[in-house]
This record gives structure tokens, sequence and C-alpha cells, in this order.
């Protein structure tokens, strides 16, 4: 452990590691403030809290069982030239999970339901969104233990730290992520349909179809660019309005 200390490739990996994790880690912090708001005020926060500490666990634990994680890749079914592996059948499940969620989302939101659900006593439970959360940790945390041993092979230390670092990150910014996300109806359906693009890709990874990552998020950046601007020639515009109703005045 003392020797990486001193070895420039080890803080070149963990520099490049903890931004991947980051950026993965958009996933998780997008779905638990989707997620996270179907239940009471109160109980919002520890539930974030609490999914962004088992997807920390997760990620630790898988990679002291690398070499068991990596068993996960080799087909156990085989149809043709197609093979099925275990990690196959994980990235199908979650792709599958997000699709569902992120189009049942979209559709209350459309039909009007989700005001209707947060202002009356029907909300979700503690423990129904903490099983989603789990579910969706396992396959964020499987797809992100497999990318770090692809960049950093034999450094376990190091990817310790990188994934513990980037969770540090991801807590500070769960909060604010969640506020917004909620507060604007527009950003919350934009970030309802990167639920939905992340399931299209996983479940594409599942069928052994490999989507660039880079691509996906290079979408999501525009994107969120786009309804920045958006939200700032919206904010401009009041601005402008109430000034001139002042004026009126």
């Amino acid at each position: 452990m003392l020797e990486l200390l001193s070895d420039p490739n080890a803080w070149a990996a963990l520099l490049s590691l903890t931004a991947l994790e980051i950026v993965l880690g958009i996933d998780n912090v997008i779905f638990l403030s989707i997620v996270s708001a179907r239940l009471p005020l109160e109980q919002q926060k520890p539930a974030r809290r609490i999914g962004l500490a088992l997807a920390l666990v997760m990620r630790i634990g898988l990679l002291m069982l690398i070499t068991w994680i990596q068993q996960l890749e080799e087909p156990f079914l085989r149809i043709g030239d197609f093979g099925l592996s275990w990690r196959d059948v994980i990235l199908l499940g979650g792709g599958l999970f997000l699709l569902y969620k992120g189009t049942v989302e979209i559709h209350q939101m459309m039909e009007g339901h989700d005001e209707a659900m947060q202002s009356s006593a029907k909300t979700a439970s503690f423990t129904a969104i903490i099983f989603q959360i789990v579910v969706l940790d396992v396959v964020f945390s499987l797809d992100s233990v497999l990318t770090a041993v692809a960049m950093a092979p034999g450094m376990i230390e190091v990817m310790i730290l990188a994934v513990i670092i980037s969770m540090a990150v991801m807590l500070f910014a769960a909060e604010p992520v969640a506020k917004f996300v909620n507060r604007h109806p527009t950003v919350k359906m934009l970030a309802l349909t990167f639920l939905i693009l992340i399931g299209a890709t996983l479940v594409a990874d599942g069928v052994h179809y490999h989507i660039e990552r880079a691509f996906i998020y290079a979408a999501i950046a525009f994107s969120v660019t786009v309804e920045t601007l958006n939200l700032v020639a919206a904010a401009r515009r009041k601005r402008a309005a109430e000034g001139r109703d002042g004026e009126g005045v």
C-alpha cells in the first residue's frame, strides 16, 4: 500500500477512477432523487443517505470479490452463438426495471397523478423505496466495478479509495440535486428520460450490443445544457414581467 503513494501511475489511476465513478454515479443520484420523492418529506433525506451507503458497501464488497465477479461474465447458457451469463441477466433485469420505472413515472406526471400523490397521504413505504434502491444499486455497482477493474487491473486499494471519494462527492451533491429535480417539473421529466435511456443501454449491454457510454453521457450533457439555458431564460422573463408590473403599480 505504501509503495502506491510514490507511484505516479497509481495517482493517475486514482484520478481517472474517481472521475469515472462520479460520472457513473450520476445514474444513482438521479434515481435516488426521483424514487425518494415518493416518501414523506422527513424520510426522503435518510432514504437517499441509506441508498448511497448501500451503494458504497456493495461496490467495496464487489471489489473484494473481484475474482468471483469476473466469473459472472462466463456464459451458463448458450443459444446458438449467444452466450448468456449472470452479468447479462443482472444487466437485463436492471435495464428493464429502469425502463418500467421511468415509463410509470412519466405516465403519472403526464396524467397529473404526480402532484396528487405528493399532496395526499398516499406515499410509498420506506421499505419499498429502499428495496428499489437496493435493486438498482446491485446493477450500477456491478457495472461500475467491472469498468474500474478494466481501467486499473490489480489496484484494488486504489479502486476502493476512488469509490469512497466518489461516494463522498455524491453524498454532498444528492440533496441539492434532489431538491432541484423535484422543484422543476421539466427537469424531472428530463431526468426520467435519462433513466429510460440508461435502462435501454443496460438492456443492450445484456444482449451483447455495447453502446459507448461516452455517447450516452454526451447526449445527457447536451440536454442538461439546453434545459439550463431554458431555465435561465424563463427566470429572466419572470424578472422582467415582475419589473413591468412594479412599474405599472
